[in-house]
């Protein structure tokens, strides 16, 4: 038999038949006639040349052939309803692998709390941390390699990608504390331009957004740097500035972190550059799948419930770039 020739919506009558026990209990169901309930069954008995449900004093009983089909046609018309409803997901049983971009200063500073909530949350689940150059080398994000990345804002503003707000990060530089020019923590535009800089290229060795919108700034204030090392880590960059006379710009954040870890202070440059807002990045590509939705949220609470103070997010709570 040519399944392409049979109304398919014979089936849902019958479900509705052995669901509720009757003509009338099925047609309340699927909200037609009583009628048109009868004339589907009697459509499908000349199908399958069964007659399906035959009257008792109990009401209608399944033939045998019907009672082996049921199964079938309660399994297959769940599966559609599930297709349908969308793809259903448990945080708590899920043995699915997740994977996220972030930069080694949101390893530092957002995975603990990530990691904390995805432990609890998604306890049997798997967490796959990957670099920024996920999404810059192969657009691990629109491959479905990448679940979703920590970014600047602007990482998402590009068709088919989606950004929500999570915070603002400060732009900071630390430098040895006992820096010979550097006697207190403001970073004078004159000190600027006369100290050696770390740079840093954290995506293929190339600049970051970031490293492009400080470029720009320092062009409209007449800063330059004198580039005495290139690295692709910030962790790397307070490293080598803990251990030379070198100056390291780095989110505000990182800068604490490292200089409660190193013998670095933390400067403020004058002129102040700023803020840098971050966001959770994902594609259209996985937008609908409800693990990784669930995920996205995870992150998203996890963050947004961090104590350690920072600036809130753009006023806008979601965005999609078009």
């Amino acid at each position: 038999m040519n399944l392409s020739a049979v109304d398919l919506n014979l089936f849902l009558v019958l479900h509705a038949v052995l669901e509720t026990g009757s003509a009338t209990g099925a047609a309340r169901q699927l909200h037609v006639t009583q009628s048109a309930v009868s004339n589907a069954l009697a459509r499908l008995r000349d199908v399958l040349g069964d007659p399906l449900l035959v009257r008792s004093g109990k009401g209608l009983v399944p033939t045998p052939r019907c009672e082996a089909l049921r199964p079938l046609i309660t399994s297959a018309v769940a599966q559609l309803q599930a297709a349908v409803d969308g793809q259903q997901f448990d945080p708590a049983e899920s043995t699915r692998e997740f994977t996220i971009s972030c930069g080694d200063n949101q390893v530092l500073c957002d995975m603990p709390l990530i990691v904390e909530a995805f432990s609890r949350h998604m306890p049997r689940a798997r967490l796959r941390v990957v670099s920024i150059d996920y999404i810059v080398a192969n657009d691990g994000l629109a491959s479905g390699d990448v679940d979703a990345a920590l970014a600047p804002t602007q990482v998402g503003a590009r068709e088919g990608y989606f950004a929500e707000p999570l915070y603002q990060e400060e732009v900071a530089f630390v430098a040895r504390k006992d820096h010979p020019r550097l006697r207190g923590t403001v970073l004078t535009k004159e000190l600027f331009n006369e100290v050696q800089h770390v740079d840093l290229h954290v995506a293929q060795g190339r600049p970051g957004v970031g490293h492009r919108l400080f470029e720009q700034f320092m062009k409209e204030h007449g800063l330059r740097r004198n580039i005495a090392l290139t690295v692709s880590q910030f962790i790397a960059a307070g490293v080598a500035a803990s251990r030379s006379d070198y100056v390291a710009g780095m989110p505000g954040r990182t800068a604490e972190a490292l200089c409660a870890m190193l013998p670095l202070k933390r400067l403020k440059l004058d002129p102040d550059p700023g803020v840098m807002p971050m966001a959770l990045i994902w594609h259209t590509r996985t937008h609908a799948d409800a693990g990784s939705r669930a995920f996205r949220e995870l992150v998203i609470d996890a963050l947004r419930n961090d104590s350690v103070p920072r600036r809130p997010p753009a006023a806008r709570p979601s965005r999609r770039a078009s």
